[in-house]
Parts: C-alpha cells; structure tokens; sequence
C-alpha cells in the first residue's frame, strides 16, 4: 500500500470550478494532476489545466463520475497514487472512499469509517443525540414504506423537510408544508437521491421555520488535532439551495462562535475524523442553534473561511493527507474582515430558477480581479453547458474591511463580470446582498422562496431603460452592411425586442461615427467611439460609457450598468413554431425526461402535469395549458431532450379555456 507520505500525483475525481481549484493548489505545492472528463467535458476548463486527463464515460454522471472503476482505472494509467474527490458526486461515499485505500491510493479526505458515521444523515443525528448536541425533532427510522413515512410526518406536523440520508447540497430534499404535498415530496427526494446519490433512503425532519443556517468549518489531523475556523452564514438559500455565503455570521457573537465550534470539533473527534468538515446547524430566532448535518468535505463556500483567515484549506487537506500536523493550532487562528460568496448559476431568477444550457458568448472575469476580487470558475468563454450536472459555473468572492464593504465590492465585481449567452443569476445576486432583508441580517432559509410565491420585486426581471434600448439600436444597426462599425449614411427602420416588450428604432449614421437614434418618436444623438474585443464604448448625451456587446445569430447580448439583457430584430416572417400554442406542449429546458404521466387518448384539465423533465438536478414540470385531449406523446421516460422539443400534443376543447 503506498505510504501517506510519499504520494506524489493527484487525481481530481470532479469537475468544473472545484477541479480547477483543486489543481491550481496542487501544482503549487508541486504535485502533479490528473483530471477525469465525460463526454460532455472534452473541451472543459479543468481537463487542459491538469497535467493528464482520462476520459471516464458518458455525459451522465451515473456513467462517468459516480463510476468507481473507471476513476480507479485511470489512477492506475495515469500512475496516480491519491485521489481529491472534491465535493459532490463521490466526495461523501465511504465505499469509494475505502475502495482508494484498498487500491493502494491515499484517499485526501477523511476515513471510510467517518464518513460512513456522519454522512448517513439519520445515523449522524443520532450520535449527535447521544452527544448532547440539540437535534431538531425528526424520525430517522429504518422502515421507508410510503405508509410508514407517511405517518410519522403527521406525528410530527408540518411544516416539514423529507431528506436524503446520503444527500448534501440540497440534493435529495423537498420543503413539505401541508399533508397535501407530502407524497409528492417523498416520491421527488427518493427520486432526485436515487439520481444523485444511487440512495434513497430518507429521514423526516420537522422545519424550523424562519431559522438561519450558520455552520462551522473543522478540521483535524492524524495526530489527534482538531481546530474549527470559525462559522460560515449560508442563510440566503432558494428551494435549500444556498445562493450567497459569508462569514463570519452578522448574528453570531463570540460566545455563541466558541460554544458552536466546540460542539462541532467534539463531533469530528467523536468519529476519528481527519481532514476537512463542516459541521451545520440551524439557528432559531432566539439564536438558539440545532445540528442539521455533518458534511464529511470540502464545502463550495469554503473560500469565504480562507479570506477571513488567510489559509488556504486544500493546501491543509493536502498536508493532513501526507501526514503532516495541522499547521495552526486553535489559538493561532484569527478572523479578519468579512468576506461574502455568490454563486453564480446558470438559471434565471425571473422564471422560477429555471436551469438554463447552450453556449457562453461571454465571460472574462479578469476585469473584474481587483484587490479583495477572487472568481473561481470552471467555464471559459465559448464553454457549452450542458444539462448534466449542477447549474453553478462560477463562485464571485470579496473580502472587505467590514460586511459594508465587502458589499459594495460584491455588486462591483458582479458587474464587471458579466456572463453572457445563458439566462443567469448575476443581476438577482448583486440585488439581493442590497435587499433591506440581507443588509440588516433579517434573511431565513425560506424568505426567498416565499418571496417566490408574493411576487416579491427583486424576483421580476429589469426593464431596459430609454438609454439601454437606444444602446441595443446602435449596436443593430452597425451590424447593417455586415459590420460592426457605421459605414453607410442609410436610415435604417428596426422593431427591437427584449423580452416580451417590442419598441420601433430608426437609425441614421453619420459618416463621423455619430448615430441619429430615433425611439418612439424621440430623438437622440449618440456617438460610437470604439468597439473593441466585444467592448462598445459610446456616447449618449454627452456621457461616455462602456457597454459589452456580443452577436450571436439573429441575436445582440448586451450588459450595461450590472444589467444584461438580450435584444432581436422582430422579423416581418415570425416563425410559426415560435408562437405559443396550447395544443403543442413544448419542454422547458434540455434535460432528462424522468415521468410522464399521460397517454394518448387522456383528458388533461388546465394546469395538469404532464411531463417531468430534469435538468441540472432540477425538476421542471410541463403542464397543460388548456382543457383538451392528449393526441400524441413524442418521448419516452429516459430520453434526453433539447429545449423547445414538442412532447405532448394536445386537441384543444372549444370554448372551454378561461376566457370562453
């Protein structure tokens, strides 16, 4: 077996940003890497910045990265005698775990046997309980029966959470607040677990409503060492996806930090545990806190921890995993400043989070890289994404002075790295860190999932402004001609929309660059200065500024000011495809088709569900949009489908739609 001391080659057993991050550590520290890539990411980020990189399978992950022995097998091409799992995918599986160690490979992570007691949620909490350390009421039960489930939760009433015991992530786990949408959550968490974890069993636990989710990041060594590093605030979550981090937490004082770390490295020392964990808890409105999990890994918010401490935690996985003490003891780590985290994913806020797939047209975040500034990614542009794996691409993380300050740089570098190309969260992100609700530390784990269903303005998509739209228009119509630049003094008529919103352009240029811009009837002088690697500089009543544009097809992407926002020409031949129609039930997204729970010859009512289909571990339903008859179903359960694929096709019923 090789010797914990002596491993010199490491394979990432991941993907995108936390590959990337893994390797660029690593190759610091002087290790060689090796990176393991599906069908989907030949072309990935973190496969040409690692040293090797073996292709593992297919594009789904139960066919590439959830395979122990193809990730075995290229450790052993590759001469590879450790592996970094990351976090995800096979990062808490303790057979995968044990079967590195069985190998001959040193496994940079903690023991089989700690994972195995603490990734287990249900057995995790009962030796909390054990412990002493307070435990929301829940069953963690063996019997999984519906029946079973079912009656437990209406011992425990509701509000409610049905979970994963394998999950992480928010993987695996569905918010039930009424008995009604209690079967529909356990069927979604046992199947979403199923898909991301090859287990579903699950365990009930009652919500603690309005609570915060504050959890602590420890960390020990083979020599009996433990420290915690302080807490992390991971309160700012949709549908228990977490959204913005920060640390440390505005509600925590250092009394509560200190009883919460001790509870925390007493349950690492409780389990053997070595290397990296974060010990979570929920805390209620009386800042009274209650162990939920113990994540036996990295955590995607890690960086916020290595800002206000100034280590750098895989350097420390890397360390413990060869053998060596922690290099700081509990006494010597301090915490400076604030630091916050936001996750930028490729979804769009205004239409429910919905995941989003195709190609990036933009993305340079070294213009946004200024002092306290750090973005890991795993995308480049021209990157494609695809509908396989976690929406996050990108994690934008600051450091300031104080929370104010870290805020302020937040927005700024969100807006100086727009992604451009895909529907994402950029904008949503920088407005939600400056909601009264986040500046005053008032968030709970579900206020933005209510602020979903109130209709909450933070969740309604920006209206482009006069200037914004007469921006769109110079761009359009310097595309005339096939350039980008003005060189015809011919007017030019456009209708420009944006959204749903459709406005009438005219366009004259001028042969010293000034642009005549004439919006519904005012006119406006404007003046393109340069355009440059896709930067368009202008100006427009006398001010200058910097807008990025990019082209793609009959398509112009822009961001201006920390708003992106598409426009088009509205074509006098408009496709008949496009149009909506309810007989022809189209899919939301590319992803997976995983129900369908119609046949040729059903009667749907409005708003029945009708398909499921998954993308990016989110389930998007296709409901019918009027009363008729199903006359054709064009998948099967398995298929994996474009966005805009004609699914159901419907014969609608005269005269019976709202409005008959």
């Amino acid at each position: 077996m090789t010797s914990a001391m002596t491993f010199s080659k490491i394979l990432i057993a991941n993907r995108g940003e936390i590959a990337c991050r893994v390797i660029r550590t690593a190759r610091n520290l002087g290790y060689q890497t090796v990176a393991v890539f599906a069908d989907a990411d030949r072309e990935a980020p973190h496969v040409a910045l690692a040293d090797e990189a073996v292709h593992i399978g297919a594009s789904p992950a139960a066919e590439s990265y959830l395979r122990f022995d193809a990730i075995l097998e290229a450790a052993r091409k590759t001469g590879a005698d450790a592996v970094h799992p990351g976090y995800g995918f096979l990062s808490e599986n303790a057979a995968f775990a044990q079967a590195c160690v069985d190998a001959g490979l040193v496994f940079i992570g903690p023991p089989a046997s700690a994972i195995e007691a603490m990734g287990d949620k249900a057995l995790a909490k009962r030796r909390m309980i054990d412990a002493g350390v307070p435990c929301a009421p829940g069953y963690l039960g063996e019997q999984q029966g519906d029946a079973q489930l079912i009656e437990e939760a209406e011992k425990l009433g509701f509000p409610l959470l049905v979970k994963a015991v394998a999950g992480g992530g928010g993987r695996g786990m569905r918010l039930v607040r009424h008995f009604a949408e209690l079967q529909q959550g356990i069927d979604g968490a046992r199947r979403e677990a199923t898909s991301a974890f090859g287990d579903g069993t699950l365990m009930l636990e009652r919500l603690i409503d309005n609570g915060r989710h504050i959890e602590i990041q420890v960390f020990a060594d083979a020599h009996g060492n433990a420290v915690y590093l302080g807490e992390r605030d991971c309160t700012a979550q949709r549908r228990r996806q977490k959204v913005i981090e920060e640390a440390p937490s505005p509600v925590v004082t250092p009394a509560m930090r200190e009883a919460m770390g001790k509870d925390a490295v007493a349950a690492a020392l409780a389990v053997g545990y070595r290397g990296a964990g974060t010990v979570e808890f929920i805390v209620d409105d009386k800042l009274k806190h209650y162990f939920l999990e113990m994540n036996t890994r990295l955590q995607v918010e890690h960086p916020v921890t290595e800002m206000i401490t100034g280590y750098d935690l895989v350097e420390w996985q890397l360390r413990v995993a060869a053998g060596e003490p922690l290099p700081a003891k509990q006494s010597d780590i301090q915490l400076t400043g604030h630091a916050i985290e936001a996750r930028l994913y490729v979804e769009d806020p205004y239409a429910g989070f919905a995941p989003q797939t195709g190609k990036v047209l933009w993305w340079q975040p070294a213009r946004a890289l200024h002092a306290g500034v750090r973005i890991d990614d795993g995308i480049v542009q021209g990157s494609v994404i695809s509908p396989f794996y976690d929406p996050m691409v990108a994690k934008v993380i600051v450091h300031g002075r104080d929370r104010n300050d870290a805020i302020r740089r937040l927005r700024a570098a969100l807006a100086n790295t727009p992604l451009l190309g895909l529907r994402n969260n950029g904008r949503f992100l920088s407005d939600l860190v400056d909601h009264p609700a986040f500046r005053n530390a008032g968030m709970t784990t579900t206020m933005i999932d209510q602020w979903m269903e109130q209709g909450e303005p933070l969740l309604q998509a920006a209206v482009p402004s006069d200037d914004v739209w007469r921006v769109a228009a110079m761009a359009m119509a310097m595309r005339h001609g096939n350039s980008w630049r003005s060189d015809s003094v011919a007017a030019f008529d456009m209708n420009v929309q944006c959204g749903d919103l459709v406005r009438s352009v005219r366009a004259r240029p001028d042969r010293l660059g000034g642009i005549s811009l004439i919006l519904d009837g005012v006119a406006v002088q404007a003046r393109v200065l340069t355009f440059t690697e896709g930067v368009l500089r202008f100006e427009i009543h006398g001010v200058v500024q910097s807008a990025v544009v990019v082209a793609s097809g009959t398509e112009v992407h822009m961001a201006l000011n920390g708003h992106s926002f598409v426009f088009s020409e509205v074509s006098a031949f408009p496709n008949a495809d496009a149009l909506k129609d309810a007989s022809r039930a189209r899919s939301p997204v590319a992803g997976k088709v995983t129900q369908i729970l119609v046949a040729a010859g059903d009667a749907v009512q409005d708003g029945q569900a009708m398909v499921c289909v998954e993308a990016m571990k989110m389930e998007m339903w296709l409901t019918a949009e009027a009363i008729g008859t199903v006359q054709a179903v064009n998948a099967k359960v398995g298929d994996q489908v474009e966005s805009g694929a004609l699914l159901i096709e419907l014969e609608i019923e005269l005269k019976t739609t709202k409005d008959a």
